[in-house]
């Protein structure tokens, strides 16, 4: 089997597919904000996944970040670093990692940039959002740089995100409607967090093209760990 990181640069290559069909369903409507998100793989320097039998190597990782709890956007959400584009970033890559630095305090000059996805469409908060695959090539120690942003930055097993006892759905009933998504359950240095709505949706969606996936119960319902905005992303 070939690396990860060669498996990543293949598919970004090739016919990449889309990674998020159900958001991409409902573009946005009038003018959209552009924003990117850094999906930045790597080698973990720290424990690897105990996991036998997994899809991937035990040690690769992605970064993720939660979000701080005061945030009127996504409070306590687990998220991709990221943000929206500002006029001195030449695109959507520059952005990405302006952002990650700006959240997490990693060195740009560490990650080597394989591609982007397409722009995903994210109508309720009006951006169209650019997701920039990276491979971490000389990782630098992160952090929370502010505690007004970030409630805490971690480096998370893949290995431990496709394990079927941790995946499920969210699943968020208003109004007589319902809006089912896929759900990761994490433990971190600071407790358990659910990875939902958007950033679990990409990772749902790119572990499939990879062929990553392992079989889950689609039906396994987790429930989220607040009352959820009507922002389903």
């Amino acid at each position: 089997m070939s690396s990860p990181r060669a498996q990543l640069e293949s598919f970004l290559a090739g016919e990449r597919g889309d990674v998020s069909p159900a958001l991409r369903a409902a573009p946005v409507e009038g003018e959209a904000r552009a924003a990117a998100v850094l999906i930045l793989f790597g080698v973990l320097d720290g424990i690897p996944s105990s996991r036998a039998g997994a899809h991937v190597p035990t040690d690769l990782d992605v970064l993720l970040l939660a979000r701080a709890s005061t945030l009127r956007a996504h409070p306590g959400q687990v998220a991709f670093p990221g943000g929206r584009v500002d006029a001195g970033d030449t695109d959507a890559t520059a952005a990405a990692l302006r952002e990650a630095r700006e959240e997490t305090g990693l060195d740009p000059d560490g990650v080597d940039v394989l591609g982007a996805l397409e722009t995903v469409p994210l109508a309720f908060s009006r951006h169209e959002v650019t997701p920039v695959i990276g491979w971490w090539a000389r990782p630098t120690p992160v952090r929370a740089v502010d505690a007004a942003e970030s409630a805490e930055v971690f480096r998370v097993p893949v290995a431990d995100l496709l394990d079927p006892a941790r995946r499920g759905v969210t699943v968020i009933r208003r109004d007589g409607r319902e809006w089912r998504g896929p759900a990761f359950a994490l433990s971190t240095a600071r407790g358990p967090r659910i990875v939902w709505g958007f950033t679990a949706m990409l990772l749902d969606g790119l572990f499939d093209r990879l062929g990553w996936t392992e079989p889950w119960d689609a039906a396994r319902e987790i429930a989220l760990p607040m009352p959820p905005s009507v922002e389903r992303a």
